[in-house]
């Protein structure tokens, strides 16, 4: 058996833990994820290079938070670190349950409550990732100068160093920038899970809803909202049960796609062009 993990195990838990198995999961295009077996129960594990020791740092603290701010279930995060030129994160192992007819109305209800944690200014007080990509969170009073400053020009300076996006493409952006304080209501900053879509939410025991893989941050919970669309979307019963206790402001759905523009320029810088004419297409729209 590899000597990383038992070593790793053996680190945090002692000497008496026995490492039984280790089993590949799904888990991302990014780390490479195992279910451990051991005399001490099961435990899930990401491990990827030591220089990404960030990534795994700034995930603990998001989990973290959100295990405090949330009554979404959220896996604890048992320990993090680096070890034999390897970072890793261990989590506790969440067993995969069955939906019940309650599931999305709850998920729905829930994501609402979490929504209605709020600070005085949209941002966080450290940078975190969203995939493998910086994400910078600096303060803003004012939703639409976060959006512009700290999520949409950061991904259009990686698209466009990359040679992915041309001059034209950045002056539609920057017509947009100067309408989005017209196109998007003003909000309180929301607690936002960050990179909520149907790749980063299981059901658990009981029936419950736990997220994870969090890019967190007090941000506008429309563009929250919008990011769940992505990729066929979420069971209807989850946006009625949200919408029952946390209504959005009239015309949202026009405003999805202006929102949407960020994962999709993470797309583009992960995946490359291929997202490039959903973004062509809402700039086209709006700019």
């Amino acid at each position: 058996m590899d000597s990383f993990y038992g070593n790793v195990f053996t680190n945090h838990f002692g000497p008496e833990i026995a490492i039984k198995t280790i089993s590949s999961v799904p888990g991302g295009c990014i780390n490479q994820t195992s279910k451990v077996t051991t005399n001490q129960g099961l435990f899930f594990i990401k491990v990827n290079s030591e220089n990404l020791s960030d990534l795994f740092e700034k995930e603990q603290l998001g989990l973290e938070l959100l295990g405090e701010k949330s009554s979404l279930g959220v896996p604890k995060v048992l320990t993090s670190g680096t070890q034999s030129g390897k970072s890793y994160l261990i989590l506790e192992w969440i067993e995969k349950g069955i939906a019940n007819q309650n599931f999305w109305e709850l998920f729905g209800q829930k994501l609402a409550e979490q929504h209605k944690v709020t600070s005085d200014q949209f941002g966080l007080d450290h940078e975190n990732h969203i995939g493998r990509l910086p994400q910078s969170n600096n303060y803003h009073g004012n939703w639409t100068e976060f959006f512009v400053e700290e999520r949409l020009k950061p991904q259009l300076k990686i698209a466009r160093d990359s040679g992915l996006v041309g001059n034209a493409t950045m002056q539609q952006f920057y017509f947009l920038f100067l309408n989005l304080n017209e196109l998007i209501p003003e909000e309180s900053p929301a607690f936002l899970h960050g990179d909520l879509w149907s790749g980063n939410f299981m059901c658990g025991p009981n029936s419950s809803p736990y997220i994870f893989d969090p890019a967190i941050y007090f941000g506008h919970r429309e563009a929250e909202i919008a990011f769940t669309t992505m990729f066929g979307g979420f069971d209807q019963e989850f946006y009625s049960s949200y919408e029952e206790e946390f209504p959005l402001q009239p015309g949202f759905e026009d405003r999805v796609e202006i929102h949407n523009l960020y994962p999709l320029l993470v797309h583009v810088n992960l995946f490359g062009p291929s997202y490039l004419p959903g973004i062509e297409g809402t700039l086209k729209r709006f700019a």
